[in-house]
């Protein structure tokens, strides 16, 4: 859907444990490149202009889209993979669960820069608000002298 209206773009799939029928998409003329294992996930995503992850399972924190958002690569995911990350704010990109209302979004996102900007501001935004590591440090230090000072109880 993506290729058909921006026919120079390419797809670069990385992935640890990629299934064999997905091995056998790998087409560089046509633009799906399947490398599977990536040395850095982060330099990969950094050099992406856009993270695609239609994920259909999953729970909790995906470490791709926190690296994304570090590195300043908007996204698109699904509502399964946006789930639980950042529920009060905009996402870092777009989240879409219709095959073909993800690559339309996709495509907005590839094409238009002040679109990219924002999408790459309110990740950085996420990681500041949900996953700073002051905030957190002080959150696990607050813990730990409770536990300290209720050591009998909380065993």
């Amino acid at each position: 859907l993506i290729r058909e209206r921006l026919p120079e773009a390419k797809m670069h799939i990385f992935g640890a444990y990629i299934p064999q029928q997905i091995l056998q998409l790998h087409n560089e003329k046509e633009g799906f490149v399947v490398y599977g294992r990536a040395e850095s996930a982060k330099g990969v995503i950094k050099n992406a202009r856009v993270l695609l992850a239609p994920l259909q399972f999953g729970a909790g924190i995906k470490g791709k889209f926190t690296d994304a958002m570090q590195v300043g690569t908007p996204s698109v995911t699904t509502n399964l993979g946006a789930e639980g990350m950042a529920p009060q704010l905009p996402w870092s990109g777009f989240v879409e669960d219709d095959p073909q209302n993800f690559a339309d979004v996709a495509i907005k996102l590839y094409s238009e820069e002040r679109l990219w900007l924002e999408a790459q501001q309110n990740g950085f935004r996420i990681l500041k608000e949900y996953f700073s590591e002051a905030i957190h440090r002080e959150r696990f230090r607050r813990k730990i002298q409770h536990i300290r000072e209720k050591l009998q109880a909380h065993r």
